[in-house]
Protein backbone atom coordinates (compact mmCIF):
# COMPACT_ATOMS: atom_id res chain seq x y z
CA UNK A 1 0.00 0.00 0.00
CA UNK A 2 1.31 3.42 -0.94
CA UNK A 3 0.80 5.99 1.80
CA UNK A 4 2.27 9.11 3.31
CA UNK A 5 3.43 8.88 6.95
CA UNK A 6 2.68 11.72 9.31
CA UNK A 7 5.32 12.92 11.74
CA UNK A 8 4.77 11.90 15.35
CA UNK A 9 5.59 14.06 18.36
CA UNK A 10 8.47 12.37 20.11
CA UNK A 11 12.18 12.72 20.74
CA UNK A 12 14.58 10.25 19.20
CA UNK A 13 16.38 10.02 22.53
CA UNK A 14 13.22 8.53 24.08
CA UNK A 15 12.87 5.45 21.87
CA UNK A 16 13.04 3.25 24.97
CA UNK A 17 9.75 4.63 26.28
CA UNK A 18 7.89 5.67 23.16
CA UNK A 19 5.86 3.61 20.73
CA UNK A 20 5.97 5.35 17.35
CA UNK A 21 2.96 5.19 15.07
CA UNK A 22 2.56 6.56 11.57
CA UNK A 23 -0.84 7.49 10.16
CA UNK A 24 -1.52 8.02 6.46
CA UNK A 25 -2.94 11.35 5.32
CA UNK A 26 -1.98 11.67 1.66
CA UNK A 27 -1.93 9.16 -1.19
CA UNK A 28 1.08 9.35 -3.53
CA UNK A 29 2.33 7.13 -6.32
CA UNK A 30 5.58 6.30 -4.55
CA UNK A 31 7.39 2.98 -4.62
CA UNK A 32 5.55 0.22 -2.77
CA UNK A 33 6.71 -0.49 0.77
CA UNK A 34 9.05 -3.46 1.10
CA UNK A 35 7.89 -6.46 3.04
CA UNK A 36 9.10 -6.11 6.63
CA UNK A 37 9.79 -9.82 6.94
CA UNK A 38 12.29 -9.66 4.05
CA UNK A 39 14.03 -6.72 5.72
CA UNK A 40 14.34 -8.54 9.02
CA UNK A 41 15.66 -11.71 7.40
CA UNK A 42 18.47 -9.73 5.77
CA UNK A 43 19.03 -7.93 9.05
CA UNK A 44 19.89 -11.21 10.80
CA UNK A 45 22.92 -11.62 8.53
CA UNK A 46 24.44 -8.20 9.23
CA UNK A 47 26.78 -7.30 12.11
CA UNK A 48 25.95 -4.14 14.06
CA UNK A 49 28.68 -1.95 12.57
CA UNK A 50 27.61 -2.73 9.00
CA UNK A 51 23.94 -2.25 9.84
CA UNK A 52 24.78 1.13 11.37
CA UNK A 53 26.51 2.22 8.16
CA UNK A 54 23.48 1.16 6.10
CA UNK A 55 20.98 2.89 8.36
CA UNK A 56 23.10 6.05 8.37
CA UNK A 57 22.47 6.37 4.61
CA UNK A 58 18.72 6.75 5.14
CA UNK A 59 16.90 10.10 5.08
CA UNK A 60 16.17 11.42 8.54
CA UNK A 61 12.44 10.56 8.36
CA UNK A 62 13.32 6.94 7.60
CA UNK A 63 15.62 6.86 10.64
CA UNK A 64 12.63 7.43 12.92
CA UNK A 65 10.63 4.75 11.08
CA UNK A 66 13.58 2.33 11.28
CA UNK A 67 13.41 2.55 15.06
CA UNK A 68 9.96 0.92 14.90
CA UNK A 69 11.13 -2.22 13.05
CA UNK A 70 12.61 -4.12 15.99
CA UNK A 71 14.43 -3.62 19.28
CA UNK A 72 17.86 -4.06 17.66
CA UNK A 73 17.22 -1.28 15.13
CA UNK A 74 15.73 0.92 17.82
CA UNK A 75 18.82 0.52 20.00
CA UNK A 76 21.09 1.36 17.07
CA UNK A 77 19.34 4.51 15.83
CA UNK A 78 18.90 5.87 19.36
CA UNK A 79 22.52 5.30 20.40
CA UNK A 80 24.79 8.25 21.05
CA UNK A 81 27.40 6.98 18.58
CA UNK A 82 24.90 6.54 15.75
CA UNK A 83 23.37 9.99 16.22
CA UNK A 84 26.82 11.58 16.36
CA UNK A 85 28.04 9.81 13.23
CA UNK A 86 24.74 10.36 11.41
CA UNK A 87 24.89 14.10 12.03
CA UNK A 88 28.54 14.23 10.98
CA UNK A 89 28.36 12.09 7.85
CA UNK A 90 24.82 12.42 6.55
CA UNK A 91 23.98 15.22 4.14
CA UNK A 92 20.32 16.06 4.65
CA UNK A 93 18.46 18.49 2.43
CA UNK A 94 16.65 21.29 4.29
CA UNK A 95 12.97 20.78 5.03
CA UNK A 96 10.32 23.48 4.68
CA UNK A 97 7.70 23.95 7.39
CA UNK A 98 4.53 25.54 6.03
CA UNK A 99 2.12 27.22 8.42
CA UNK A 100 -1.39 26.41 7.23
CA UNK A 101 -3.25 28.64 9.69
CA UNK A 102 -3.00 32.37 10.27
CA UNK A 103 -3.94 32.14 13.94
CA UNK A 104 -2.36 28.87 15.11
CA UNK A 105 1.19 27.49 14.72
CA UNK A 106 0.04 24.39 12.83
CA UNK A 107 1.24 23.01 9.54
CA UNK A 108 3.32 20.44 7.69
CA UNK A 109 7.00 19.96 6.94
CA UNK A 110 8.15 19.08 3.42
CA UNK A 111 11.00 16.61 2.85
CA UNK A 112 12.51 17.33 -0.61
CA UNK A 113 14.39 14.00 -0.69
CA UNK A 114 11.37 11.73 -0.28
CA UNK A 115 9.01 14.45 -1.63
CA UNK A 116 6.64 13.93 1.29
CA UNK A 117 4.85 16.11 3.84
CA UNK A 118 4.85 15.33 7.58
CA UNK A 119 2.63 16.74 10.29
CA UNK A 120 4.84 18.35 12.96
CA UNK A 121 3.69 20.01 16.18
CA UNK A 122 5.94 22.96 16.95
CA UNK A 123 6.56 23.66 20.64
CA UNK A 124 7.04 27.14 22.13
CA UNK A 125 5.11 29.34 19.74
CA UNK A 126 1.44 30.35 19.81
CA UNK A 127 0.80 31.85 16.35
CA UNK A 128 2.41 31.75 12.91
CA UNK A 129 3.40 35.43 13.09
CA UNK A 130 6.49 34.95 15.30
CA UNK A 131 9.92 35.97 14.01
CA UNK A 132 11.84 32.86 12.93
CA UNK A 133 15.44 32.10 11.99
CA UNK A 134 17.26 28.77 11.61
CA UNK A 135 20.79 27.38 11.41
CA UNK A 136 22.24 23.84 11.44
CA UNK A 137 19.13 22.12 12.80
CA UNK A 138 18.17 24.73 15.40
CA UNK A 139 15.35 27.23 14.98
CA UNK A 140 15.03 30.48 16.95
CA UNK A 141 11.57 31.90 17.62
CA UNK A 142 10.76 35.42 18.88
CA UNK A 143 7.24 36.62 19.65
CA UNK A 144 5.94 39.42 17.44
CA UNK A 145 4.21 41.39 20.21
CA UNK A 146 6.68 42.25 22.97
CA UNK A 147 9.69 40.78 21.09
CA UNK A 148 11.08 39.74 24.46
CA UNK A 149 10.14 36.04 24.48
CA UNK A 150 12.68 33.89 22.64
CA UNK A 151 13.12 30.15 22.29
CA UNK A 152 15.67 27.96 20.53
CA UNK A 153 14.26 24.65 19.37
CA UNK A 154 15.01 21.50 17.38
CA UNK A 155 11.73 20.89 15.47
CA UNK A 156 12.60 17.23 14.88
CA UNK A 157 13.13 16.22 18.52
CA UNK A 158 10.92 18.94 20.10
CA UNK A 159 13.74 19.88 22.50
CA UNK A 160 13.70 23.59 23.26
CA UNK A 161 15.12 26.22 25.60
CA UNK A 162 13.88 29.67 26.57
CA UNK A 163 16.30 32.60 26.40
CA UNK A 164 16.53 35.54 28.75
CA UNK A 165 14.81 38.74 27.72
CA UNK A 166 17.04 40.73 25.35
CA UNK A 167 18.24 44.25 26.14
CA UNK A 168 17.36 47.36 24.15
CA UNK A 169 13.94 48.93 23.57
CA UNK A 170 11.26 46.44 24.55
CA UNK A 171 8.75 47.65 21.99
CA UNK A 172 10.86 48.45 18.93
CA UNK A 173 9.10 49.51 15.74
CA UNK A 174 11.00 46.93 13.68
CA UNK A 175 13.09 43.90 14.59
CA UNK A 176 15.16 41.36 12.66
CA UNK A 177 16.19 37.98 14.06
CA UNK A 178 19.12 35.74 13.07
CA UNK A 179 20.81 32.69 14.56
CA UNK A 180 24.20 31.14 13.81
CA UNK A 181 25.21 27.65 15.03
CA UNK A 182 28.78 26.36 15.24
CA UNK A 183 28.64 23.03 13.38
CA UNK A 184 31.45 21.52 15.47
CA UNK A 185 30.70 22.62 19.03
CA UNK A 186 26.94 23.18 18.47
CA UNK A 187 27.17 26.44 20.43
CA UNK A 188 25.05 29.20 18.96
CA UNK A 189 24.58 32.96 18.86
CA UNK A 190 21.24 34.70 18.39
CA UNK A 191 21.12 38.24 16.99
CA UNK A 192 18.43 40.90 17.11
CA UNK A 193 18.58 44.12 15.10
CA UNK A 194 16.16 46.64 16.63
CA UNK A 195 15.01 49.83 14.95
CA UNK A 196 12.95 52.52 16.66
CA UNK A 197 11.90 55.93 15.37
CA UNK A 198 13.38 58.94 17.13
CA UNK A 199 10.38 60.74 18.68
CA UNK A 200 9.13 63.53 16.45
CA UNK A 201 11.54 62.80 13.58
CA UNK A 202 10.50 60.32 10.90
CA UNK A 203 13.92 60.40 9.21
CA UNK A 204 15.93 59.56 12.35
CA UNK A 205 15.94 55.96 13.56
CA UNK A 206 17.72 54.46 16.56
CA UNK A 207 19.36 51.17 15.60
CA UNK A 208 20.84 48.63 18.01
CA UNK A 209 22.33 45.14 17.65
CA UNK A 210 22.08 42.61 20.48
CA UNK A 211 23.75 39.19 20.66
CA UNK A 212 22.92 36.17 22.83
CA UNK A 213 25.79 33.71 23.31
CA UNK A 214 24.87 30.18 24.38
CA UNK A 215 28.33 29.61 25.88
CA UNK A 216 27.82 32.42 28.40
CA UNK A 217 24.00 32.29 28.38
CA UNK A 218 23.88 36.08 28.31
CA UNK A 219 23.11 39.03 26.05
CA UNK A 220 25.46 41.82 25.01
CA UNK A 221 24.67 44.98 23.05
CA UNK A 222 27.33 45.37 20.39
CA UNK A 223 26.15 48.51 18.58
CA UNK A 224 23.89 51.52 19.02
CA UNK A 225 23.64 54.10 16.27
CA UNK A 226 21.25 56.60 14.67
CA UNK A 227 20.42 56.21 10.97
CA UNK A 228 19.21 59.15 8.90
CA UNK A 229 16.86 58.48 6.00
CA UNK A 230 16.95 54.73 6.57
CA UNK A 231 15.55 52.23 9.05
CA UNK A 232 16.15 48.54 9.64
CA UNK A 233 13.41 46.00 8.94
CA UNK A 234 12.79 42.31 9.58
CA UNK A 235 15.34 40.67 7.25
CA UNK A 236 18.74 39.55 8.54
CA UNK A 237 21.09 36.57 8.27
CA UNK A 238 24.59 35.47 9.35
CA UNK A 239 27.11 34.40 6.69
CA UNK A 240 30.74 33.57 7.44
CA UNK A 241 30.94 35.74 10.55
CA UNK A 242 29.12 38.72 9.05
CA UNK A 243 25.66 39.94 10.00
CA UNK A 244 23.73 41.18 6.97
CA UNK A 245 20.44 43.03 7.23
CA UNK A 246 18.24 45.01 4.87
CA UNK A 247 17.47 48.65 5.50
CA UNK A 248 14.58 50.62 4.03
CA UNK A 249 14.44 54.20 2.82
CA UNK A 250 12.26 56.55 4.85
CA UNK A 251 12.05 59.00 1.95
CA UNK A 252 14.83 61.40 2.83
CA UNK A 253 17.80 59.62 1.28
CA UNK A 254 17.27 60.79 -2.31
CA UNK A 255 17.69 57.24 -3.68
CA UNK A 256 15.73 55.49 -6.39
CA UNK A 257 15.71 52.16 -4.51
CA UNK A 258 13.73 51.59 -1.36
CA UNK A 259 16.10 48.87 -0.12
CA UNK A 260 19.75 48.65 0.81
CA UNK A 261 22.04 46.17 2.52
CA UNK A 262 24.25 46.65 5.59
CA UNK A 263 27.23 44.45 6.51
CA UNK A 264 28.27 44.21 10.16
CA UNK A 265 31.43 42.18 10.85
CA UNK A 266 30.87 40.31 14.10
CA UNK A 267 34.57 39.81 14.86
CA UNK A 268 36.11 43.21 14.13
CA UNK A 269 32.85 45.16 14.63
CA UNK A 270 32.53 48.74 13.50
CA UNK A 271 33.28 52.00 15.24
CA UNK A 272 30.33 54.17 16.16
CA UNK A 273 28.70 56.10 13.28
CA UNK A 274 30.48 54.10 10.55
CA UNK A 275 27.73 51.55 9.91
CA UNK A 276 26.47 53.25 6.73
CA UNK A 277 29.94 52.99 5.19
CA UNK A 278 29.20 49.29 4.65
CA UNK A 279 26.04 50.16 2.69
CA UNK A 280 25.50 48.11 -0.49
CA UNK A 281 22.71 49.10 -2.91
CA UNK A 282 20.38 46.35 -4.08
CA UNK A 283 20.78 45.26 -7.73
CA UNK A 284 17.44 46.69 -8.92
CA UNK A 285 14.20 48.15 -7.67
CA UNK A 286 12.69 45.51 -5.37
CA UNK A 287 9.19 45.03 -4.01
CA UNK A 288 10.71 42.94 -1.20
CA UNK A 289 13.94 41.13 -0.39
CA UNK A 290 14.63 37.88 1.46
CA UNK A 291 18.13 37.04 2.78
CA UNK A 292 19.54 33.54 3.30
CA UNK A 293 22.79 31.69 3.89
CA UNK A 294 23.65 29.03 1.31
CA UNK A 295 26.97 27.36 2.20
CA UNK A 296 28.27 30.61 3.79
CA UNK A 297 27.33 32.69 0.74
CA UNK A 298 24.80 35.49 1.06
CA UNK A 299 21.84 34.95 -1.24
CA UNK A 300 18.97 37.36 -1.80
CA UNK A 301 15.63 36.48 -3.37
CA UNK A 302 13.77 39.60 -4.44
CA UNK A 303 10.58 40.67 -6.13
CA UNK A 304 11.49 42.74 -9.20
CA UNK A 305 9.34 45.85 -9.52
CA UNK A 306 8.00 47.27 -12.77
CA UNK A 307 9.96 50.19 -14.18
CA UNK A 308 7.00 52.59 -14.10
CA UNK A 309 5.41 51.04 -10.99
CA UNK A 310 8.23 49.84 -8.70
CA UNK A 311 5.72 48.68 -6.08
CA UNK A 312 4.15 46.19 -8.52
CA UNK A 313 5.95 42.87 -8.93
CA UNK A 314 6.78 41.63 -12.42
CA UNK A 315 9.14 38.77 -11.60
CA UNK A 316 11.45 37.18 -9.04
CA UNK A 317 15.25 37.14 -9.14
CA UNK A 318 17.97 35.41 -7.13
CA UNK A 319 21.32 37.12 -6.49
CA UNK A 320 24.57 36.15 -4.79
CA UNK A 321 26.81 38.73 -3.12
CA UNK A 322 30.47 38.55 -4.17
CA UNK A 323 32.43 41.10 -2.17
CA UNK A 324 30.21 44.13 -2.60
CA UNK A 325 28.88 43.21 -6.03
CA UNK A 326 25.64 41.38 -6.77
CA UNK A 327 25.65 38.55 -9.29
CA UNK A 328 22.32 37.33 -10.64
CA UNK A 329 22.29 33.53 -10.49
CA UNK A 330 18.69 32.85 -11.56
CA UNK A 331 15.41 34.43 -12.54
CA UNK A 332 12.14 32.61 -12.10
CA UNK A 333 10.72 31.47 -15.45
CA UNK A 334 7.43 33.15 -16.27
CA UNK A 335 5.48 29.85 -16.30
CA UNK A 336 6.37 29.26 -12.63
CA UNK A 337 5.61 32.87 -11.75
CA UNK A 338 2.17 32.45 -13.34
CA UNK A 339 1.76 29.08 -11.65
CA UNK A 340 1.30 30.78 -8.27
CA UNK A 341 -1.83 32.49 -9.56
CA UNK A 342 -2.23 35.93 -7.98
CA UNK A 343 1.16 36.87 -6.56
CA UNK A 344 1.56 39.77 -4.11
CA UNK A 345 4.51 42.15 -4.16
CA UNK A 346 5.72 40.52 -0.91
CA UNK A 347 6.17 36.79 -0.45
CA UNK A 348 7.90 34.17 1.72
CA UNK A 349 11.29 32.76 0.75
CA UNK A 350 14.09 31.04 2.63
CA UNK A 351 16.81 28.52 1.98
CA UNK A 352 19.96 26.77 3.11
CA UNK A 353 22.51 24.31 1.73
CA UNK A 354 21.67 24.46 -2.01
CA UNK A 355 17.86 24.73 -1.91
CA UNK A 356 15.70 27.86 -2.03
CA UNK A 357 11.99 27.75 -1.21
CA UNK A 358 9.54 30.35 -2.53
CA UNK A 359 5.93 30.62 -1.44
CA UNK A 360 3.09 33.07 -1.92
CA UNK A 361 1.29 34.15 1.24
CA UNK A 362 -2.05 33.56 -0.50
CA UNK A 363 -1.77 29.84 -1.35
CA UNK A 364 0.00 26.64 -0.23
CA UNK A 365 1.90 26.19 -3.52
CA UNK A 366 5.63 25.74 -2.83
CA UNK A 367 8.36 26.20 -5.46
CA UNK A 368 11.88 24.83 -4.95
CA UNK A 369 15.01 26.06 -6.73
CA UNK A 370 18.10 23.84 -6.61
CA UNK A 371 21.10 26.16 -6.97
CA UNK A 372 23.59 23.39 -7.74
CA UNK A 373 21.37 21.79 -10.38
CA UNK A 374 19.97 25.14 -11.59
CA UNK A 375 16.55 23.52 -11.59
CA UNK A 376 13.06 24.76 -10.68
CA UNK A 377 10.54 22.25 -9.35
CA UNK A 378 7.18 22.37 -7.62
CA UNK A 379 6.99 20.49 -4.34
CA UNK A 380 4.58 17.64 -3.88
CA UNK A 381 1.13 19.12 -3.28
CA UNK A 382 0.61 20.20 0.31
CA UNK A 383 -2.14 18.17 2.08
CA UNK A 384 -3.96 21.41 2.97
CA UNK A 385 -5.91 23.57 0.53
CA UNK A 386 -7.16 27.13 0.94
CA UNK A 387 -10.49 27.13 2.80
CA UNK A 388 -11.41 30.84 2.85
CA UNK A 389 -10.29 33.97 0.92
CA UNK A 390 -8.25 35.62 3.71
CA UNK A 391 -6.42 32.46 4.77
CA UNK A 392 -2.67 33.11 4.74
CA UNK A 393 0.27 30.73 4.44
CA UNK A 394 3.90 31.23 5.35
CA UNK A 395 6.83 29.13 6.44
CA UNK A 396 10.52 28.61 7.17
CA UNK A 397 13.16 26.05 6.27
CA UNK A 398 15.46 24.13 8.61
CA UNK A 399 17.97 21.30 8.53
CA UNK A 400 16.59 18.06 10.03
CA UNK A 401 19.26 17.04 12.56
CA UNK A 402 18.25 14.59 15.33
CA UNK A 403 21.46 15.02 17.33
CA UNK A 404 21.67 18.76 17.93
CA UNK A 405 19.95 20.32 20.96
CA UNK A 406 19.73 23.92 22.25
Amino acid sequence: MDWEPSWVSHCIDNFENDTVEFDPFLELNDESSKDVADAVSVDLLLPNDLLERILACLPVASIFRAGCVCKRWRDIVSSERFLRDFSRLSSQKPWYFMFTSSDEPVGYAYDPVLRKWYGIDLPCIETSSWFISSSCGLVCFMDSDSRSRLYVCNPITKCFKGLDEPPGPKFSDYSALAISVNRLSHSYNAFIVKSKQVPGDFFQWDLSIHVYKSETMSWVTTLTEVLTGWRAGDESVICDGVLYFLIYSTGGGGTDNRHGLIMYNLTSRMPHSLLMKSFIPVPCSLTCGRLMNLKEKLIMVGGIGKQDRPDIIKGIGIWSLNGKEWQEIARMPHKYFQGFGEFDDVFASCGTDDLIYIQSYGAPALLVYDVSQRQWKWSQKCPVSKRFPLQLFTGFCFEPRPKIAP
